[in-house]
C-alpha cells in the first residue's frame, strides 16, 4: 500500500502553533516559578526544624539550657590560633572571643591572606557586634553538619546568604564592603564597615534568635534602640547565655528563631516588622509555623515597659530595601521583643503584665 505526498505546515499554522506555544509558556512560568518558591519555602521550614530539634537536644545534655554563647567575663580562656589565653573584659566581650574560638577550629582560617589582602583570610575579631543574633548556631557544632558554613543555616530563598557561603574568601558583595552609603537609605552605622564584620557574613543565618533566648527578660538587659533595629542597647556585661527551657511559659506561642524576611509572599523580601510579613518561625516548643506579623503581639522595650514601643524599619546595605520605599512608618518589633521575654506570649493570646498606659494607647493593637 502506498502513501500519498507528505502535507507540510503552512505558514499561517506554523504561526498559530508557535503563538500557542508561546501562550502556554506564559501561563505555566508563574506556575512553576510559584512551585519552585513553595519548595524553598518547604525547605526553610525544614531547615528551622533541624535547628528546633538539635537545640533540643543541647538542652539535654547541657541542664536544660537554651544554647547560647556560655563564656563569661573575668575567666580565661584559651582561644584556637593565639598563644596567649584572654580574659574578656566583659560578657560581651566574652561571647564574641567564644565565636571566634569555634570558627577558627571548625573553618581553620587562623592565618593566611584573603581576596583583599594581607589578613583578610583571618577569622578576625568582632567587636562592637553582637554574635547571638545571626551566629548562634555556631554554638550547635557538634549537633548539625560541623561544615561552616553551616548548610541549613541558610535559607533556599536567602540569596545573598548563598552566594556568601559559596566562597567565604569572596567579600566583594557582603554589606558595607564599600563604605557606608551617603544616601541615608540604609543603617549609618560604622562599625558595620569593619573588616571583621565582613569576613563573619558568609557564617550568618537567615534565622535570628530572639533575645530573650540568651539575656534577661527585664533589665538588666539588652533592649531595642530608636536608631535602627540592627543594633541593641545594653551594658556589656549584662548576663549573657544563662537561660533555660524550662523558663519558657508559653512554649507553642514563644518564638525562638524567626526569618527576617518574608521571602515568599514577595521576592524582595518583606522585613519581619511591617503586618503584612509572613515569615516562618521556629517556636519553643519545636514546631515551625508561618506567620503573619500583624497576628503578633507588638511586643515592647525592656528600658521602657511603660510606652508602646515603635520605630522605623532600616535596612542594611545589600539587604531588601524599605518595603513599598515607606522610610517612615513606625512599626513594631514583635516577638524578637516580646514583653517579658521567655515569660511572654507572641501568638495565641494577650500579652501579661500591660501596663494600663499602654492599653491606653491609641496605637495598641491589643484589648
Amino acid at each position: 500500500m502506498g502513501f500519498g505526498p507528505r502535507r507540510a505546515f503552512t505558514l499561517i499554522e506554523l504561526l498559530v502553533v508557535i503563538a500557542i506555544i508561546a501562550l502556554l509558556i506564559g501561563i505555566l512560568l508563574p506556575s512553576l516559578g510559584k512551585a519552585r518558591n513553595s519548595a524553598r519555602n518547604v525547605q526553610s521550614q525544614s531547615n528551622m526544624r533541624s535547628l528546633g530539634q538539635s537545640a533540643g537536644n543541647y538542652a539535654a545534655d547541657n541542664a536544660d539550657r537554651i544554647y547560647a554563647y556560655t563564656w563569661r567575663s573575668g575567666e580565661e580562656y584559651q582561644v584556637e590560633g593565639q598563644a596567649e589565653s584572654r580574659v574578656p573584659a566583659n560578657n560581651l566581650e566574652a561571647s564574641q572571643l567564644q565565636n571566634m574560638d569555634i570558627l577558627r577550629r571548625l573553618t581553620g582560617r587562623i592565618e593566611g591572606d584573603g581576596e583583599f589582602g594581607p589578613g583578610t583570610g583571618r577569622i578576625l575579631g568582632f567587636k562592637t557586634r553582637i554574635p547571638a543574633r545571626r551566629f548562634t548556631h555556631c554554638v550547635l557544632f557538634d549537633y548539625l553538619t560541623s561544615a561552616q558554613p553551616e548548610p541549613i543555616a541558610a535559607s533556599p530563598l536567602d540569596r545573598n546568604l548563598i552566594r556568601w557561603q559559596s566562597d567565604p574568601l569572596d567579600l566583594s558583595t557582603v554589606p558595607y564592603r564599600d563604605g557606608i552609603p551617603s544616601n541615608g537609605l540604609y543603617d549609618e552605622d560604622n562599625n558595620w564597615v569593619k573588616p571583621n564584620t565582613w569576613q563573619r557574613w558568609p557564617y550568618a543565618s537567615t534565622y535570628q534568635t530572639v533575645p530573650a533566648a540568651w539575656a534577661n527578660d527585664r533589665m538588666p538587659t539588652w533592649y531595642p534602640v530608636p536608631q535602627t533595629p540592627h543594633r541593641f542597647g545594653g551594658d556589656w556585661d549584662v548576663p549573657m547565655g544563662h537561660r533555660r527551657m524550662t523558663e519558657v511559659a508559653f512554649p507553642s506561642s514563644k518564638v525562638h528563631l524567626f526569618e527576617e524576611f518574608d521571602r515568599f509572599s514577595a521576592s524582595e523580601g518583606i522585613p519581619w516588622m511591617y503586618p503584612e510579613a509572613k515569615c516562618n518561625l521556629l517556636f519553643f516548643d519545636g514546631s515551625v509555623r508561618g506567620e503573619s506579623s500583624s497576628d503578633c503581639n507588638p511586643g515592647w522595650n525592656a528600658a521602657n515597659p511603660e510606652l508602646l514601643w515603635t520605630q522605623p524599619y532600616i535596612p542594611l546595605d545589600t539587604f531588601p530595601l524599605h518595603y513599598k520605599r515607606d522610610r517612615d512608618a513606625q512599626l513594631f518589633q514583635y516577638w524578637r521583643w516580646t514583653r517579658e521575654g521567655l515569660a511572654g506570649i507572641d501568638y495565641g493570646g494577650g500579652e501579661i503584665n500591660v501596663p494600663q498606659q499602654v492599653r491606653d494607647d491609641p496605637g495598641y493593637p491589643g484589648p
